[in-house]
């Protein structure tokens, strides 16, 4: 994603958002147009949406930041956790008055957005996970022996994350940027998110936690899943409001929104007219 004149860096006590934001499509959008945030993935960055952004931004305002240690954006100390990254991606909303948004998150980026939509309600019109790590079934003693070996060999941790969350069609690129944006990422920062994510006190990637505060929805919600198991989970809990709805695609890996942008940028495009209505 290029640098952009309307790329409009916020301003905080000693910390500083980086984001594009696209503006207002000429002539007002299309019906449907309501604003959009897409929110990357943990070791990620804001070019995840790319291919996705010009389709998008023709007829929404789109709000595409980098994280706080990703990207152009920070480390922030103290704030490498899904829920204070949705009480500052709320801040930041606020001070841009795009009104509500429909919050698209991929992975952890879907932790944050379910987060921004439980805690900020006035600013989130609806929300979209997609391949979102909610209700890992790793035992504590797995996930933290995983945050040791992250932390002594962060390279080949990223390598073998990288590599299982490759699809059976996903194109080698994908994998390949990705293995390099996680070895250009400070492993403190990677580590303080993964901790935030599912061993410390409040996280809500493992399986009791996540329902915990999926209950709590109270906006419509999209999850678009890649394991037919976590499909079936997320179906079998309390569906939030209307139009809320669960959809599968197996035939992708972890990067849906990479791998087919085009049949993403679709969905989305139905999801924001479904949506429209709710204020």
């Amino acid at each position: 994603m290029p640098p952009s004149p309307a790329e409009r860096p916020v301003d905080r006590p000693a910390r500083r958002f980086a984001a594009v934001d696209t503006g207002r499509p000429p002539g007002g959008g299309r019906p449907g147009g309501v604003p959009l945030l897409l929110v990357h993935g943990w070791g990620g960055d804001r070019e995840d949406w790319a291919a996705m952004l010009p389709p998008l931004a023709a007829g929404h305002r789109v709000l595409v930041p980098d994280l706080p240690g990703h990207g152009r954006t920070p480390a922030w100390p103290g704030r490498h956790a899904p829920r204070l990254v949705a009480d500052d991606l709320a801040d930041w909303l606020r001070e841009l008055a795009p009104g509500p948004v429909v919050a698209v998150g991929h992975s952890m980026g879907g932790q944050v957005v379910t987060a921004l939509s439980v805690g900020h309600p006035d600013v989130v019109r609806a929300s979209v996970t997609v391949a979102t790590g909610f209700g890992g079934r790793a035992t504590a003693a797995e996930l933290a022996a995983d945050q040791t070996a992250l932390l002594r060999d962060p390279t080949g941790w990223a390598e073998r994350f990288t590599r299982r969350a490759d699809g059976p069609t996903t194109p080698p690129e994908i994998g390949e940027r990705h293995r390099r944006l996680f070895a250009a990422m400070d492993a403190g920062v990677l580590a303080e998110y993964r901790e935030a994510m599912y061993l410390a006190p409040g996280a809500t990637g493992t399986r009791q936690a996540a329902e915990a505060l999926l209950r709590r929805r109270r906006r419509p919600a999209l999850a678009v899943h890649t394991s037919a198991e976590a499909a079936a989970w997320e179906r079998a809990l309390p569906a939030p409001p209307p139009p809320s709805t669960v959809v599968l695609w197996p035939e992708c890996g972890h990067f849906p929104h990479e791998e087919r942008p085009a049949a993403l940028a679709a969905l989305l495009e139905d999801w924001c007219r479904r949506t429209a209505p709710i204020g």
